[in-house]
């Protein structure tokens, strides 16, 4: 295990700086919006995404969030249904209630709801950029963030054919992109890296099974440490650290745990257990900037890196990651990729792109750093519920 050290986050605007922010009302919206080409893992094939967006009103400015949550529960049981009936029925009237004080306020807020940590990290992430909004600063000073640009990677799906998948890896290296990620399934995974690793001997290079295998695996799964990968990503079921504990010590390749990761507590009990060397936060899957905030701070002390998960958001939830990845715990490149990976048209303006250095820049602007097209939104808008302070 790393050795601990002290880290002290500055600036961070957890509390309120000025008064609370009193919340007029919440909107629900979900939006329709093609990605370019299929996404394939080992639990889903996706050729669209119906994208959560909140957005939440107070003092004439709108914060903007993303639920990151699927139409089928496939990565988590967290659903685009269940999100919409959690937040009008439980969330929503929590966080209207009386005026939020800061972060932790509304994150207490959720508690006595369990679970449907999607539908929490949707409000927390408007709530955030209203706060940095009010304050005029950007989401990534709001979270003491400290760098202007972030390293990124990029996340290849399932394709039908080897020769599909190694001309992916080869523009999206043109692109500039740090690391490659190849998603892996049982019949999909030794041949495929060794050919892939053949062909690009220097690069850095993961995997992400996304719970495709079990401990009776172990034996194969060795087989991946010929290669040099930087990781493997969450190989066993969702909920499991001790059988992951037990292929780690099996492993020199470090294991990277993403779906087991749900909070700072279950954080913490994967690394007690040596379960993994590197977690993989996601805002969304972990319930907001609350718990995001919190593994970041305990495995920086304890010297583990970390990187930014992603989940196909839109611009909206790619602003909000790159905010995140900006703070010194970030040391991996992250799944954050440019928007024109998955959109022909983002929901932002500009658009997020990658530089030829495989970096993305941090908005220094106020809030995401990004206009929001409103008018864009509004036309690939399938339903929109509204949840008024004086209404619900």
């Amino acid at each position: 295990m790393p050795t601990e050290r002290t880290y002290e986050p500055r600036g961070r605007l957890l509390p309120a700086t000025r008064e609370p922010l009193a919340l007029e009302g919440i909107e629900i919206r979900l939006v329709r919006l093609p990605l370019v080409e299929p996404f394939e893992t080992s639990n889903e094939r996706l050729e669209s995404r119906l994208v959560v967006l909140v957005a939440m009103r107070a003092d004439g400015l709108v914060g903007w969030g993303e639920i990151v949550a699927g139409e089928a529960p496939a990565y988590s049981y967290e659903t685009v249904e269940t999100a919409r009936h959690v937040i009008r029925d439980f969330l929503a009237p929590a966080a209207l209630a009386k005026p939020v004080t800061g972060l932790q306020d509304l994150a207490g807020r959720f508690a006595h709801v369990a679970g449907h940590n999607m539908a929490k990290a949707g409000l927390e992430l408007a709530y955030t950029h209203l706060a940095a909004q009010r304050e005029r600063v950007s989401l990534a000073v709001a979270l003491a963030g400290e760098r202007n640009r972030v390293p990124v990677g990029v996340s290849l799906g399932i394709q039908p054919r080897l020769p599909d998948l190694l001309d992916r890896v080869e523009r999206h290296l043109a692109l500039g992109y740090q690391r490659i990620k190849l998603k892996i399934k049982p019949s999909w995974d030794v041949d495929i890296v060794r050919e892939v690793r053949r062909q690009y001997p220097d690069i850095l290079l993961s995997v992400d099974a996304n719970a495709a295998y079990s401990l009776a695996d172990v034996d194969h799964l060795r087989r991946l440490d010929e290669f040099g990968l930087l990781m493997i990503e969450q190989p066993f079921e969702r909920d499991d650290l001790v059988d992951h504990a037990a292929l780690q010590a099996h492993l020199s390749t470090s294991i990277c745990l993403d779906e087991s990761v749900v909070g700072v507590r279950s954080a913490r009990q994967a690394l007690q257990l040596g379960a993994c060397r590197i977690i993989n936060i996601k805002v969304g899957r972990v319930g907001g900037y609350a718990q995001a905030l919190a593994i970041h701070d305990l495995c920086l002390s304890r010297g583990v890196p970390v990187w930014c998960g992603g989940m196909l958001e839109s611009g909206i939830g790619r602003a909000h990651n790159l905010a995140l990845a900006s703070l010194p715990g970030f040391v991996l490149p992250g799944d954050i990729s440019a928007s024109a990976r998955y959109f022909a048209r983002d929901v932002i303006v500009p658009a997020v792109e990658v530089a030829s250095d495989g970096t993305i820049a941090v908005p220094s602007g106020v809030g995401l750093g990004f206009d929001i097209d409103v008018e864009y939104i509004a036309r690939q808008t399938v339903t929109i519920e509204r949840i008024d302070r004086t209404t619900r």
